[in-house]
């Protein structure tokens, strides 16, 4: 797709930290008291033990829940002293309350989410973390085979519908804060769509997404991986738009938990990190991706069949209007440790998304709520464990599909410039 002029906001340059740096940011992302205890406690005891031997980690059942079952099922989680047991959710607002209440120890969960809670957005406010990335790109937006029988098979054609015939356009994203629902409303901006008065938009858990396609009740819908790639195998709908079009190597899922969680249990909280790391590395082995796709098709995670799941997986595409390509930019779990590292700059990214649609009422301390949540120095200290590059600069630079530049700095006046917002 044909993105609009280049516009760029202060492009980042250099930031490398120093040390001491990237300590004192690690320092307020792990929080005094955690950091301090696990220091003075296991460390200085010369014991890195988890505290917690059975941690409960939740997902949803998608394509890039992967690193979190091949953990469980291939014996990652053993190698670093945990069991981890993988707990089904119906809805990301499911995930998001036992999260909160501690019914789950850590989830596989939408970056945006963690944000959401963490500002207090819809009413339920907790001190949230992001332990690490768990995949880049792999989503897509999917329109309805009626959208296409008019024509409307891109964001232009889709606009000019819009403009031509009058009606309640409805597309669907699977959680108000999410990653979803900011990729959907930022295509549609993209082309002119206000998300909030040009059509309408509702929550739908992701399983759900095609079987409310085929029945009517939507004309597109924004998920993650198997289910745009089982719309068009169930011949309702088709790709308009994958994820990494709008923002190529895009943040997407996250090991995210409580902070209370990381200060009271920060081995444990380590060990799942190293355990994630191993599965995201054997994950993108592409060669293991077939017996990865076999894993997550069990009835016990997505539960459809392989040949949906593992298609996309390894970047194979058709849209469902007759074009085939092999995607550079498929869904990463890994690659070379880029994937995993909680920038900064991503979740600030979130919030500037929450405050130009006006689920922020004011600008937040983007970078220090960034700080706070994402969980530098104990992702550092557990890819440190199992020798996982990490990164010299805390931020990183991309261009979406408007041809905006996002770098992390000036994140008040980035969230205001944009023509179409709340």
């Amino acid at each position: 797709m044909q993105g609009k002029k280049t516009k760029t906001y202060s492009p980042v340059g250099s930031l490398k930290a120093t040390r001491r740096d990237f300590l004192k940011i690690g320092l307020a992302g792990v929080g005094a008291a955690g950091l301090g205890a696990w220091r003075t406690g296991a460390w200085a005891a010369g014991s890195d033990a988890p505290e917690k031997a059975e941690v409960k980690i939740g997902f949803i059942p998608l394509t890039d829940c992967a690193s979190v079952a091949v953990a469980a099922e291939l014996g990652f989680d053993k190698k670093y002293g945990i069991k981890i047991t993988p707990s089904k959710e119906a809805s990301w607002a499911a995930v998001r309350d036992k999260l909160v209440n501690g019914e789950l120890d850590a989830s596989h969960v939408l970056y945006g989410l963690i944000y959401g809670v963490q500002m207090g957005i819809g009413g339920l406010k907790k001190d949230m973390a992001v332990l690490m990335n768990l995949n880049n790109n792999g989503q897509a937006i999917t329109l309805s085979d009626q959208l296409r029988d008019k024509g409307a098979t891109d964001g232009p054609r889709l606009k000019a519908l819009i403009a031509k015939e009058k009606r309640d356009y409805i597309f669907a994203q699977t959680f108000p804060t999410g990653t979803h629902a900011m990729w959907l409303y930022y295509w549609l901006a993209t082309y002119g769509i206000n998300p909030f008065t040009d059509v309408k938009t509702i929550t739908i858990p992701p399983p759900q997404m095609v079987a409310n396609m085929r029945v009517g009740n939507m004309d597109g819908f924004c998920v993650g991986e198997p289910w745009n790639a089982r719309a068009i195998f169930d011949k309702i709908g088709f790709t308009a738009v994958t994820s990494q079009e709008i923002w190529k190597d895009h943040p997407e899922k996250v090991l995210g938990t409580r902070l209370e969680f990381v200060q009271k249990y920060p081995n444990t909280a380590r060990a799942m990190i190293m355990a994630v790391l191993e599965a995201s590395k054997y994950i993108d082995t592409m060669s293991n991706r077939t017996k990865v796709a076999r894993i997550i098709a069990a009835k016990s995670y997505v539960n459809t069949e392989e040949s949906v799941i593992e298609g996309r997986m390894k970047g194979e595409y058709e849209n469902g209007l007759g074009k085939k390509w092999k995607d550079a930019n498929y869904m990463k779990f890994y690659f070379g440790g880029k994937v995993n590292f909680p920038y900064l700059s991503d979740g600030m990214w979130f919030l500037t998304q929450h405050r130009r649609w006006g689920l922020l009422k004011e600008d937040p301390d983007y970078l220090a709520v960034a700080k706070s949540v994402n969980q530098i120095e104990i992702y550092r200290q557990a890819a440190a464990q199992v020798k996982v590059p990490v990164p010299a600069s805390l931020m990183r630079t991309s261009r979406l599909i408007d041809g905006v530049v996002w770098d992390g700095r000036h994140p008040r006046a980035y969230a205001a410039g944009f023509k179409i917002k709340a």
